[in-house]
């Protein structure tokens, strides 16, 4: 009896005709999206040429170097402390031209990396390229101004400086 009064109520859900409240179907409309009606104003500033003056993608005459591609730098931090540890192999070896091109590679792929600046430094002053050990040094400090290695980049500094003046002074008696 039970079975027979749920099955009447099923069937008699089953003839109901569908409510006159259903939503409203975007399939079933003819009018467009009201999004369509609205236009977008993409155009630049007034002022945005005075603002930004080397904003825009190409000078006249740069058109054959940039093109409408600009160059994309990868971001591998991992990759960049291999390149670093496989630096650090090299360069304990001394083989400071293979460390000084794997410190390179690191500041590639992670661009403002102290302790890639500062080995890449300690690579150049060994291979007696001290303006750009200099830059280097410099570079670590204005990354990590307070940084482990910042006395040791002053200090390096120093003598970099005072290498080079030595190197200048023969020069200047010739």
């Amino acid at each position: 009896m039970l079975l027979s009064l749920f099955m009447s109520g099923w069937a008699a859900g089953q003839n109901r005709p569908p409510a006159k409240n259903a939503p409203p179907r975007s399939d079933s409309s003819s009018e467009e999206s009201s999004s369509k009606n609205r236009q977008v104003d993409i155009s630049p500033p007034k002022d945005d040429a005075k603002n930004h003056p080397y904003s825009s993608s190409s000078a006249a005459g740069d058109e054959e170097e940039t093109g409408d591609v600009q160059e994309f730098h990868p971001w591998d931090p991992h990759r960049a402390a291999k390149n670093v540890e496989v630096g650090d192999f090299y360069f304990k070896r001394k083989n400071y031209h293979a460390a000084e091109d794997r410190y390179r590679e690191a500041l590639v792929y992670k661009p403002n990396d102290a302790l890639a600046t500062i080995h890449l430094a300690e690579t150049q002053e060994k291979l007696g390229e001290l303006d750009d050990a200099q830059k280097n040094y410099e570079g670590y400090l204005k990354i990590l101004p307070h940084g482990p290695l910042a006395e040791e980049a002053h200090k390096a500094i120093d003598r970099v400086k005072e290498e080079t003046s030595k190197n200048s002074e023969p020069e200047k008696q010739q």
